[in-house]
């Protein structure tokens, strides 16, 4: 079982650059990412996010990678056109306002866009380096939310035996509820018409009530479910989505149970199994 909770943290170093890069997940009920890149290999946002969504399927994702360049990998450059636009454009200034000075150097170095810095970084070569470490911090990451989802198997497990306990209380107590119907409606019957009372309406009667008050059949599907939860469990890959369709069913049930039961300890056992059941369901919350 994985967890949708889960964090890796490296670092790579060398002569030109120093990377320090996180990813971190918490629950959710699709996958998204959230991608961090520096902007000037904004471009490897795609090569992430396909590294990313191909190992994880639901919760939310934040990938940060800080990039610090340790040696200058820019140039500085003249815009040839900006620079004649602005002379022209002095020039003519000098003119209308009568002025005799030409324009200098100093003049032009302030203006905007004169000069402009353009980075010489290679994303190929940064992506090389990002590689490894990306696989580095993923095995970390991935091993954290092994080790929570194993915490978390045994909460379930824990839950469902009690549940499978409560339940065998419950089973036990089909055979008193049928006996307790019989009884009640005979009594019911000899207080209303004393000894003249009609054996075969007793017994039309009594089926009817057994028919609504036989809790046998959800019992049984319940158990059913319970073993679909513990297969579940064993299986391999994305497990969350599966046992929270087996906890709806297993709520129907145990609903239906406690709308028909007529004996405190049935009532007592319903409210146990309930309580583990919602417990079961804040965890696999977090099961991607």
């Amino acid at each position: 079982m994985t967890s949708m909770t889960g964090f890796g943290h490296g670092e790579h170093r060398d002569s030109r650059v120093q990377m320090v890069l996180e990813v971190r997940s918490y629950n959710n009920r699709f996958l998204e990412l959230s991608i961090n890149l520096p902007y000037g290999i904004k471009q490897l946002e795609p090569r992430v996010r396909e590294y990313l969504s191909s190992r994880i399927q639901r919760g939310k994702v934040e990938f940060y990678l800080s990039l610090t360049e340790l040696e200058d990998s820019s140039d500085v450059v003249v815009d040839h056109a900006r620079v004649r636009t602005y002379t022209a454009a002095l020039e003519e200034l000098r003119r209308i306002a009568g002025i005799r000075e030409r324009p200098t150097l100093a003049h032009l170095i302030g203006l905007e866009g004169v000069l402009k810095t353009v980075s010489r970084k290679d994303p190929e070569a940064l992506w090389a380096l990002v590689v490894p470490l990306l696989g580095t911090v993923f095995a970390d990451f991935d091993a954290s939310r092994n080790v929570e989802g194993r915490k978390t198997e045994q909460d379930i497990r824990k839950c469902a035996a009690d549940i499978r306990e409560r339940m065998s209380i419950i089973h036990a107590k089909v055979p008193e509820i049928e006996a307790k119907i019989k009884t009640g409606l005979r009594e019911r019957f000899h207080e209303l018409l004393g000894e003249g009372v009609d054996e075969s309406r007793i017994m039309a009667e009594t089926a009817v009530q057994l028919m609504r008050g036989d809790i046998n059949e959800e019992v049984q599907r319940t158990q059913a479910h319970l073993e679909s939860l513990q297969e579940a469990l064993g299986m391999k890959g994305p497990q969350g989505k599966r046992l929270d369709f087996i906890c709806q069913e297993l709520g129907r049930e145990i609903n239906t149970i406690g709308s028909k039961s007529m004996m405190i300890e049935i009532d007592q056992a319903v409210i146990a199994v309930k309580d583990s059941l919602e417990k079961i369901r804040e965890q696999i919350r977090n099961v991607e």
